[in-house]
């Protein structure tokens, strides 16, 4: 890990209490690693909004019967390979499956790939959940 530097933040009591509350409902013990997170949960979304190198999973949940929904998945993801990293397919029931898949790549192709899955026929939830970037924090 990186050398840490100290600081110091001035800010509202009423915000600092406030502040105090959440870290303590989120289970920090102190709040120089909440205003860490914070940090890099800003950084990341910039990263995602600029287009820069991200990852991310796309969660799908798509009734498997419907016809060739499989395969149009499989060559969405086989024609993104690079970006995609891995995946995992649950059987939910005898009808629905979920499908998580791991990628990486440049936020706007990854939205792309995201956009492109949930819009297939069949597909009844799909969900873009940026896991960050592929950055030094």
């Amino acid at each position: 890990m990186a050398d840490l530097v100290r600081f110091g933040v001035s800010m509202e009591e009423e915000l600092l209490q406030a502040f105090d509350e959440l870290i303590r409902k989120k289970g920090y013990t102190n709040r120089s690693e909440a205003l860490r997170d914070l940090v890099r949960e800003a950084l990341h979304a910039q990263a995602w909004e600029e287009g820069e190198e991200v990852l991310g999973v796309i969660v799908l949940l798509y009734d498997h019967r419907k016809r060739e929904l499989l395969a149009r998945l499989t060559e969405a993801q086989h024609h993104a390979h690079p970006h995609v990293l891995a995946s995992l397919h649950i059987h939910l029931d005898e009808e629905n499956c979920l499908e998580v898949i791991a990628v990486r790549g440049p936020a706007g192709e990854v939205r792309r790939l995201a956009d492109r899955l949930r819009a297939e026929k069949g597909v009844k939830l799909g969900r873009l959940c940026p896991a960050g970037t592929h950055g030094p924090f």
